[in-house]
């Protein structure tokens, strides 16, 4: 039996807990062997979890790449702009690197790591874990097929969710470009990568419009607080009030105890460490008085370089997070969402056939089997030898989505103006 290959996690958030959490799916192929985390609390749940030896838990991530390399692949899930910082450094100590998306919100950083990546023997596999899903492989299927003729135009949304935009990207460490990237970048490069995946085609100018259109001091009700729990007037009616969104909502909080989000605002997870980070955390604020920066809806046009067209839309104000799809092509159309996942097909003429991801999925949790599909992924791939394929995310591949939502973001800073594709990326 070949030995399973380890792993170091270098950031123990949301993102390396889940991708360690992959040892218990995968017990044979994978250890997690080294934790890196700024917060000692969550190096010491990592420690317990994985039985990892003292002398391989790390107060930060440069203290672990002081070491001789301790694993097979490096886990880079630290904040945004960390991200190219820690991964050459591990490249070129021999590690394989699972690098959390985005890459960098630097266009200058973006092309440094590719040019490192080069150089050096280990592989570098990018997050965009929607290329390993059930729904999206078989829309690929579907689409290659040529049921629907020439895709002519996609059209895509991205629903992120009221209380996830709340959450990641007005209270959260997502708010504020300048600590960590634009949203169109950190959220939606998923859906830059995944769409023109699809198409199997280049993208030649970008446009793109939006901006903050509720999360703004000038739309607080009256009588908001500048923290939920300070006797906040607005409370009542407010659905963005932290102790519905974490303690009290039925959708998303504590009360069921199946929430992703409350285990991001303390180790514990418990009512009442929650509500001691309502009260003195950042997750605690009026979403109409924070330092955020980044948009609420954003709306990005990418022209092809055959013609087709696709128009992608972004928006915080929708009950739940999901995504939806739709293909229109010279012989019929394709529609599909993520929430039921179900997939319609309509060959012009012919009765509509419905397609049920949930019959065809083992796993839809986390990114609808994404998360454990890209683990399963780079372990077969690790443990066999063999190369990436055409569905991986190696770093070459991912890098478009970055080029697209970069550009993006200058074309919606500048009034939605045109951008050459090819031009911004040999600045």
């Amino acid at each position: 039996m070949k030995a399973p290959v380890t792993f170091a996690i270098a950031g123990f958030g949301d993102r390396g807990s889940t991708y360690a959490s992959m040892q218990n799916l995968f017990p044979d192929k994978m250890k997690v062997v080294a934790v890196a985390d700024l917060n000692p609390a969550k190096v010491e749940k990592a420690k317990k979890l994985y039985d990892i030896p003292e002398e391989h838990c790390f107060s930060s991530a440069e203290e672990m790449l002081a070491q001789p390399r301790l694993a097979d692949v490096m886990v880079v899930s630290t904040m945004d702009r960390q991200h190219v910082g820690h991964a050459i450094p591990a490249l070129e100590k021999g590690y394989h690197i699972l690098l959390e998306k985005p890459i960098s919100p630097e266009l200058s950083q973006c092309k440094k790591i590719l040019d490192a990546a080069r150089t050096c023997p280990g592989k570098v596999i990018v997050c965009h874990v929607l290329r390993y899903t059930v729904f999206y492989n078989t829309l690929k299927d579907l689409i290659q097929s040529g049921r629907i003729g020439d895709v002519v135009t996609i059209c895509a949304n991205e629903n992120v969710g009221y209380w996830h935009q709340a959450h990641s990207f007005v209270r959260g460490n997502w708010r504020n470009s300048r600590e960590s990237s634009p949203m169109i970048l950190q959220k939606s490069c998923h859906d830059m990568d995944i769409l023109t995946w699809l198409l199997g085609k280049r993208c030649k100018t970008v446009s793109s419009f939006g901006g903050t259109q509720l999360f703004k001091a000038a739309r607080a009700p009256e009588g908001a607080a500048l923290r939920c729990l300070d006797g906040c007037k607005a409370k009542e009616n407010c659905p963005f009030d932290a102790e519905k969104i974490y303690i009290t909502s039925p959708k998303t909080g504590r009360v069921h105890g199946d929430s992703w989000i409350t285990s991001v605002l303390s180790v514990e997870n418990t009512v009442e460490s929650t509500y001691k980070a309502l009260r003195e955390g950042p997750y605690g604020r009026c979403v109409y008085h924070c330092d955020n920066d980044v948009v609420d809806h954003q709306q990005t046009n990418l022209l092809m370089e055959d013609g087709s067209t696709v128009s992608f839309t972004m928006c915080a104000f929708t009950e739940s997070c999901y995504r939806t799809f739709k293909a229109m092509g010279t012989r019929g159309e394709i529609e599909a969402d993520m929430l039921s996942n179900l997939i319609r097909v309509r060959v012009f003429g012919q009765p509509e056939e419905v397609i049920d991801v949930g019959k065809l999925a083992g796993d839809l949790k986390g990114h609808g089997g994404g998360d454990s599909g890209i683990i399963q992924d780079l372990l077969d791939m690790l443990r066999s030898g063999a190369e990436p394929n055409e569905r991986t995310t190696t770093l070459e591949h991912s890098m478009e989505s970055h080029f697209i939502a970069l550009a993006a973001e200058e074309s919606r800073l500048h009034g939605g103006r045109v951008v050459e594709l090819e031009a911004f990326k040999n600045r």
